[in-house]
């Protein structure tokens, strides 16, 4: 069974760190001081646990956004280790940070989904926009979901 817990960054930074440069920057070969910013101590942080109590993914929220009437917020460095994929454990994390966000008031949720992850993206709500680019060397697209 995996919990999902909601965090500042102070209480989640070793641990989302510790998964971050296990996939972004280890498996795709992110450069580390790309994969921190100074954006994570605005987020709220989501760790995804299993039983034993060990963080097996993360994702973050950035603060919403207005424009015009809309909030939007963004979803981004989502990552689950290797061993942990395909067993819904991003799929309860990125719900998890759509509900926070539904819950302070956004109206949208968008992110930059890597190309391969449209479909789960997809799956989950979320619509392609505009074209596809680089963002540290791999491909990406724009994706938004309306909440209602």
């Amino acid at each position: 069974m995996i919990r999902i817990e909601l965090s500042a960054w102070t209480e989640a930074r070793a641990e989302a760190t510790h998964i971050r440069e296990s996939v972004f920057v280890a498996e795709q070969g992110v450069p580390a001081e790309l994969e921190l910013d100074q954006h994570d101590s605005n987020c709220v942080h989501a760790l995804a646990r299993d039983e034993a109590g060990r963080a097996v993914g993360t994702g973050r929220l950035l603060p919403g956004e207005a424009h015009g009437a809309r909030i939007v917020a963004h979803v981004g460095r989502m990552a689950v280790l290797r061993e942990w994929r395909g067993r819904g454990v991003g799929g309860a994390l990125l719900a998890r940070l759509i509900e926070a966000a539904r819950e302070r008031g956004d109206t949208e949720v968008a992110l930059l989904a890597q190309t391969h992850a449209q479909g789960f993206y997809r799956a989950h709500g979320f619509l392609e926009e505009g074209e596809e680019f680089l963002e540290a060397g791999i491909p990406h697209r724009a994706m938004r979901r309306v909440l209602a």
